[in-house]
């Protein structure tokens, strides 16, 4: 399940982040705003569903499913493809964020 919650935190972080670079960067209307902080408070809202004793390691082990996923939005909306170098950081965030999450805790 965890899984599935960071996926869908990353799709709304990065669709409400793009909604701002959308207005500031690219000249479209500040109508793009509203969408966009929306999108940021459900993004905000799912990281709230982790299954965490601590938000801040959440937000740690989130961190590479965000990247990897804005490396997905990179390719599939901006039409940039990923250099081997993206992958590979990518890669490496994806080891931490299993570490973070699958590590064995001593109370």
């Amino acid at each position: 399940m965890t899984a599935l919650v960071y996926l869908a935190a990353s799709v709304a972080e990065i669709a409400g982040c793009f909604a701002f670079w959308a207005w500031l960067r690219l000249g479209k209307s500040p109508l793009w705003l509203a969408p966009g902080v929306v999108s940021l408070m459900l993004f905000a809202w799912l990281l709230t569903r982790v299954d965490s004793d601590a938000a801040g390691r959440a937000y740690a082990a989130y961190g590479g499913v965000y990247i990897c996923a804005s490396l997905i939005w990179l390719w599939a909306v901006e039409g940039v493809r990923p250099d081997r170098w993206d992958v590979g950081g990518a890669a490496l965030c994806l080891v931490g964020t299993c570490v973070i999450l699958l590590g064995p805790r001593t109370a």
